[in-house]
């Protein structure tokens, strides 16, 4: 609640702004969207004489994909509903995946823990106080049988959210499809896979760029040969958002790792660009400004499109494709009045679906102060089915376009874009630009002038800085991880580690640890297989951190520079 005095404040605001409209006055000097494009009062044809249907736009499923990948978009079927979800322990997970399946979840998305996004076991001294707090803890095999217990692998897809220890976790997967007498060709889903955007957003990196960028392409390598139905990488910029980026900054950058990505499978494992492209994704925030976020999603498939065809000489359409999954800004949720994040999320989810999403996650309204709550997470999930199902959205393709301002916005990030990304070539690629700080030192820039914006209330957050609460309060039980998850996990740990063959565990993180320091040796240039050996350590029982551990006997822990 808001006291009274607050209350006489705003209906005064109110009734000045009547009287300056009145007068043909507007709000505000200045209008603009979150990337600080100037927005005029209005678009008319003029605006868009430049652009040409066939080349800048399109139809749908025909290049440049500008209004979406496929002809019939959502009249054909809808977006995966995919919510990101994971706590506790592998049983705790599977018990909320199966709730939210019961709610119309089509596709399983995963959340780790903090120690597992690390590659770190649940009893290493640095998992102390974090384990299954912010996501699922899995380290080892049998955690991966628990986390599926009565789910099929090759009956719904599932997304792992998880970078620097992937290959062991879809290693994992794979041999669990494997004891289950499930072919990994008939096995769908996705591996986040993108440890670049970690060194300047997540910051869950481990090694350094160098390292990381060939053990995330030896992923796509090996599933581009055996998993047909896999998509090998998800090509974050939903992470670059959250860190203060604004919507172009995310664009261009996400689209550079992406070239990155492509370039060295291209030139470094020597791969057909049409053996791979097609089973890449890409992974987008969809943040507060509802126009620019669809633009932003328009423009992205435009831009990749061009590129892959123009930059690698691609061929195979699905080549061009820009598949890509969706998730609402968690930045943007607020710990005042938590409920109005459930307005915040469904418009969010909008942008997402009128910018012609493959698969969407629906934040929950209490994730500033908790981990979701099962009431919070079900409200997420139906939202999505009333977006799909009951407000007309998903009847025509791509229903914005057309809309002059939309077809303006979507042309001014498309040509702010790819300014970034020759940027970003000409410093030598996304890698060169990690080690020399730009995105660091840009993100800061970005993050510092938003958070500005917000304290001189040039930007608007309902509960931040308009109708502030007399207190911070909220009327449900936030949930809570038991305390002695951890030392549960300890002695199930313990137990674990005291019935392997310690030996042949032995032996095999000693090849590990030879493949790494021939690619140290060969400066990344001649990248030997890694996948077969740490899917070996998988069926011998070594755990996350065992495998991870070794990798960095000769990667190293990469330390970045100082910026500031």
């Amino acid at each position: 609640m808001i006291g009274e005095e607050a209350g006489k404040k705003l209906i005064k605001k109110a009734m000045e702004e009547r009287e300056r409209a009145k007068k043909g006055l507007e709000r505000r000097d200045d209008f603009e969207t979150l990337s600080w494009v100037p927005v005029k009062r209005i678009y008319t044809p003029e605006d868009v004489r430049e652009l040409n249907y066939d080349k800048d736009v399109g139809r749908p499923g025909e290049y440049p994909y500008t209004r979406g990948i496929y002809p019939n978009m959502f009249r054909g079927r809808i977006w995966t509903i995919r919510m990101f979800s994971g706590l506790g322990g592998p049983e705790d997970t599977n018990r909320r995946w199966k709730e939210l399946m019961a709610h119309g979840e089509t596709g399983l998305s995963t959340a780790f823990d903090f120690p597992t996004i690390n590659g770190i076991d649940s009893d290493d001294p640095l998992a102390l106080g974090e384990v299954g707090r912010c996501g699922v803890s899995v380290c080892t095999f049998e955690d991966m049988e628990s986390l599926f217990s009565g789910i099929r692998p090759d009956e719904i897809t599932v997304n792992f959210t998880i970078n620097t220890p992937a290959e062991y976790i879809l290693a994992s997967y794979f041999a669990l499809a494997k004891k289950r007498g499930i072919p990994i060709s008939k096995v769908g889903g996705t591996t986040q896979n993108d440890s670049l955007k970690d060194f300047y957003s997540q910051k869950h990196y481990r090694y350094s760029p160098e390292a990381h960028l060939y053990l995330n392409t030896d992923l796509i390598r090996y599933c581009t040969k055996n998993a047909p139905l896999w998509n090998t990488i998800s090509i974050s910029g939903y992470h670059i958002r959250e860190a203060g980026s604004t919507a172009l900054q995310e664009l261009a950058w996400t689209i550079s790792d992406g070239v990155e990505f492509v370039r060295y499978l291209t030139e470094k494992w020597k791969m057909d660009v049409d053996s791979f492209a097609p089973r890449l994704s890409f992974f987008w925030n969809a943040h507060d400004n509802f126009f620019e976020e669809v633009a932003k999603f328009r423009a992205a498939r435009k831009i990749w499109a061009e590129i892959m065809r123009d930059w690698f000489g691609a061929k195979n359409p699905k080549s061009l494709m820009c598949r890509f999954h969706v998730q609402t800004g968690g930045c943007t949720l607020t710990y005042q009045y938590p409920e109005t994040n459930i307005a915040r999320v469904a418009i969010q989810g909008m942008a997402a679906v009128l910018g012609g999403c493959q698969s969407l996650h629906t934040d929950s309204y209490d994730e500033a102060i908790c981990t979701p709550t099962d009431k919070a997470a079900d409200i997420a999930t139906l939202t999505q089915r009333i977006l799909a199902y009951e407000i007309g959205a998903t009847d025509t393709v791509d229903p914005l376009g057309g809309s002059y301002y939309v077809e303006w916005l979507t042309k001014e990030m498309t040509e702010g874009a790819m300014r970034e990304i020759e940027k970003i070539e000409k410093m030598g690629g996304a890698t060169k630009a990690i080690l020399d700080g730009y995105f660091w030192r840009e993100i800061a820039k970005s993050a510092s002038e938003y958070q500005g914006k917000i304290e001189k209330n040039d930007v608007i957050k309902v509960g931040v800085n308009d109708i502030k609460p007399e207190s911070m309060e909220y009327s449900f039980e936030p949930l809570r991880i038991p305390l002695d998850l951890e030392e549960k996990r300890r002695k199930w740990l313990k137990r674990y580690r005291e019935n392997r063959d310690g030996n042949k565990i032995d032996t095999i993180l000693d090849t590990l640890r030879k493949t790494a320091e021939e690619m140290q040796d060969n400066k990344f240039d001649e990248p030997q297989p890694m996948f077969e050996h740490i899917y070996e350590a998988v069926n011998a029982r070594a755990t996350m951190g065992e495998v991870m551990y070794a990798l960095q006997d000769v990667f190293g822990r990469f330390r970045e520079p100082p910026i500031f």
